[in-house]
């Protein structure tokens, strides 16, 4: 079946998915948390809309503190106390300096308001290239009021950090805060801009206004492999073991959970085969787009796994 979103009685947002095996999460459950998971639980039961439902714990509390059905989630976090401490300690050499170049070369950083040009300028940076990191580019070519509405959410605790060359918007990042943990929500700049580092000033950016408000973690995603994950780690960024559970809501999730079977095919599969595949498939990308009609191919610097979040 399609994925359908429904909302619950307490006005989460939950989405549903599968074929055979019915699965439904939190829509933004690493933004939104689940308060009174048993009452979720015992709504979703009665509703028969799914037959697993899964949830996460905070960032900030890595111990289970639930007996159903347990994963790992495996997240990208920085521990900040201070900018000044990470500036100094945290991130690498490298990466420090090429913060400074990005200065040195006139980029500047700036707190952005929510704004119909804001979405324009993320247009024109969305539009550069269909391909990042090897992959399609599910933003590229998206209309104005898509871009809009999927910017526009949790406003009320979110910046917007724009990186500026010459007042020409050449990247920018969304960091959305909670009380113990902040998530940068989005982050991407030009590839035409990459010898200026504004993914280093974009991310510099962030943990200055994180560690401003005296929240402890930064989440950057998921701990991935090469490329972007080395950008993160150069930056200081850790992996995080976040406890996941898998909750029963039929007979058919029940048996579903006894055997495995709601772990999906990339979850099976070996390190060696997934990097593989991914190699791949960002080839067969980038001479797909190289091919085809009306499509521009990416810069000339680009390869899989970088982007210019690889400037580490």
């Amino acid at each position: 079946m399609a994925s359908k979103d429904i909302t619950s009685s307490g006005g989460l947002a939950i989405k549903v998915g599968g074929r055979l095996l019915r699965t439904a999460h939190l829509t933004d459950e690493y933004y939104v948390g689940a308060p009174d998971p048993a009452a979720l639980i015992a709504e979703l039961k009665q509703r028969r809309v799914a037959d697993v439902f899964t949830f996460v714990q905070e960032l900030h509390d890595p111990k289970p503190h639930f007996e159903h059905r347990l994963s790992w989630d495996k997240m990208a976090v920085l521990p900040l106390s201070t900018y000044a401490n990470w500036f100094d300690k945290q991130i690498k050499f490298k990466p420090r300096n090429r913060l400074r170049k990005a200065w040195k070369a006139g980029v500047e950083t700036r707190m952005l308001e929510f704004s119909d040009d804001l979405v324009r300028a993320i247009m024109e940076i969305y539009n550069e290239t269909p391909l990042r990191q090897g992959k399609r580019n599910w933003h590229y070519g998206k209309d104005f009021d898509t871009v809009k509405r999927e910017h526009a959410t949790f406003l009320e605790r979110s910046e917007f950090i724009g990186a500026y060359f010459k007042d020409e918007l050449i990247g920018f990042a969304k960091v959305t805060h909670g009380e113990r943990s902040s998530i940068i929500m989005n982050i991407v700049a030009k590839m035409s801009a990459r010898d200026m580092s504004p993914m280093n000033a974009l991310i510099a950016k962030s943990v200055e206004c994180v560690a401003a408000k005296n929240i402890p973690l930064l989440n950057y995603g998921v701990w991935g492999r090469r490329g972007l994950n080395e950008f993160k780690v150069a930056q200081a960024f850790e992996c995080l073991d976040v406890p996941r559970f898998h909750v029963p809501l039929s007979g058919k999730g029940q048996w579903a959970l006894k055997h495995d079977l709601h772990r999906g095919l990339k979850e099976r599969m070996p390190e060696a085969w997934i990097v593989k595949l991914a190699d791949t498939r960002a080839k067969l990308n980038e001479w797909l787009y190289r091919k085809g009609p009306g499509q521009r191919a990416p810069h000339a610097t680009a390869k899989p796994g970088a982007v210019g979040e690889t400037e580490s």
